[in-house]
């Protein structure tokens, strides 16, 4: 039997609905009444106990036939083990954001959420905190449309995630959140507006100037400075000609973009 990784399984903080379902289970012995009881589909459930089991690497739940309400399932000593880990570090938490509160006011608050957006340890690059404007569902698939930085400053920004993704995740409008996406999924050119494209600009958006400007034959890696102090990296086509202090666009598709959630 392999080492369990609790840790691994606990990276997202205690707002995880992952971890509710757990804790649902333990107590009703059935996946459909803590799918409920989380706000989650049954689909759902079981794609955040996979998702789980994989990066635990023991398993977690079991199914248990005749479980009440349908979909009988009980946790498994690692299982139980990790609610009492989720616990204890849940604690920890609270005591440690109890004596940032001492700071008071809008420091206090600062401290508290530059803490929690540095929880997120990803290789993306790019990490821009943004609001959630609105939520969009068209199929299976959920629109997530944000504004990034303080007062959505730093301009409209959108994702496309499954149904499942967002009910786990518990977004809803207003909701603070972490857009990620990788720099090489970022396509930078020269400044252009919708109305020089005519009308026909696809996926995200967001206009700047450029901060530094790396040459390199496979392609210029180029940081561009937002509105609002923030920076998102990406790239160009090798002789790109773009120079710092230059007006660029820099294009990202919505499904390359992904929603977390401060620690």
């Amino acid at each position: 039997m392999p080492s369990p990784r609790f840790i691994d399984a606990l990276g997202h903080g205690p707002s995880d609905k992952r971890i509710d379902l757990l804790r649902g289970i333990a107590s009703t012995g059935s996946i459909s009444q803590a799918a409920r009881e989380a706000g989650v589909s049954y689909k759902a459930a079981w794609q955040a106990i996979d998702t789980l089991t994989n990066l635990a690497g023991v398993p977690l739940v079991e199914r248990a036939v005749g479980g009440a309400g349908g979909g009988g399932a009980l946790l498994t000593a690692h299982g139980g083990h990790l609610l009492e880990l989720a616990d204890a570090l849940d604690a920890a938490r609270r005591e440690v954001h109890a004596r940032w509160a001492v700071a008071g006011g809008d420091a206090g608050a600062r401290a508290d959420a530059t803490v929690a957006r540095l929880a997120v340890r990803t290789s993306m690059r790019n990490q821009l905190p943004a609001t959630i404007d609105a939520l969009v569902t068209t199929g299976r698939t959920v629109r997530v449309q944000m504004r990034v930085g303080a007062g959505g400053a730093g301009g409209a920004l959108a994702a496309r995630i499954t149904q499942e993704s967002a009910e786990l995740l518990g977004l809803a409008e207003g909701m603070m959140v972490i857009a990620l996406c990788k720099a090489t999924a970022v396509r930078v050119a020269r400044f252009a507006s919708t109305a020089s494209t005519g009308g026909r600009a696809t996926g995200n958006r967001l206009a700047g100037s450029v901060a530094s400007a790396l040459r390199g034959e496979g392609g210029d890696e180029i940081a561009v400075a937002l509105e609002g102090g923030l920076q998102l990296v990406g790239f160009a086509p090798a002789g790109s000609g773009l120079r710092v202090r230059q007006r660029a666009t820099a294009t990202v598709d919505e499904s390359a973009v992904v929603i977390a959630l401060p620690g």
